[in-house]
């Protein structure tokens, strides 16, 4: 069975801590389900009409996801390739809690998980977990990451592999 999940993201690497410690929880568990993971953040487009008629998806992405964010969910995913179906990038444009709920209702998410350490900050980033630990009918999860300050790997690929 394939069921939804999304994850509050800032497109940092320490945000993939919570998708390595979802996964991790659900191969532990052997859970045969396979999961669609949506990682998400939130946006701001702004209300410049040029903004609003000439910005794609894919040049925001360019703006707010570096590369090295693709690369080390791309590893995540071939370590679980049992567990994981697709990931898919995505940003939240709605201001509402209501725009919201219908996202979630349109993706057919089944769980959401977020870290309060994680925080969609620059850029026209915004936090969602506000909007995650209202939304209704969802499984809510909060996972704590700690975020170490002095790590030789800081931004880097090879912080995927630092075990939290």
């Amino acid at each position: 069975m394939t069921k939804t999940i999304l994850i509050a993201t800032d497109y940092s690497l320490e945000s993939l801590n919570i998708l390595k410690k979802v996964l991790k929880e659900k191969d532990a568990s052997e859970d045969q389900n396979q999961y669609n993971i949506l990682l998400v953040s939130g946006y701001d487009p702004g209300d410049s009409i040029r903004d609003l008629l000439f910005n794609t998806k894919s040049t925001i992405f360019n703006k707010i996801r570096p590369q090295e964010f693709c690369d080390a969910y791309g590893i995540i995913k071939n370590k679980y390739p049992h567990l994981v179906n697709k990931i898919v990038c995505d940003i939240f444009t709605g201001s509402f809690q209501r725009t919201f709920n219908n996202y979630v209702k349109a993706e057919n998410i089944e769980e959401a998980y977020y870290s309060p350490s994680i925080e969609s900050k620059g850029k026209g980033k915004f936090d969602i977990a506000p909007y995650i630990r209202k939304c209704k009918g969802v499984k809510i999860q909060e996972i704590k990451v700690e975020i170490t300050e002095r790590l030789p790997e800081r931004g880097k690929l090879a912080e995927i592999f630092v075990e939290a």
